[in-house]
């Protein structure tokens, strides 16, 4: 029974026209202007993807930066800290002798 389908499906193909033009289904011309005129994406969704990754990309940024420039405020705090105790001790040496 198989071999009398493929027989069948082979006598068609046979007969079929092979200059079929390749034309567009019915309408897709109008659906394609009215998505594009609606503003629906037609993208697969990389767009999107690349929106979120360059949103994070740039949160990352400037958590980082922030604290960055947190650290060195702290860090130029510490050092003045010490340069001014060091100062107290060196005039308290100065004025023993």
């Amino acid at each position: 029974m198989k071999n009398e389908q493929i027989d069948r499906l082979l006598r068609s193909a046979a007969h079929a026209d092979e200059d079929a033009p390749a034309e567009m289904p019915f309408g897709f011309d109008t659906r394609v202007v009215a998505q594009w005129r609606d503003g629906t994406p037609t993208t697969n969704g990389v767009m999107q993807l690349l929106r979120r990754v360059a949103v994070c990309s740039i949160a990352v940024i400037v958590i980082s930066t922030i604290a960055a420039v947190r650290e060195m405020n702290q860090s130029r705090e510490i050092r003045e800290s010490l340069t001014n105790e060091f100062a107290i001790a060196d005039s308290a040496i100065q004025d023993e002798f």
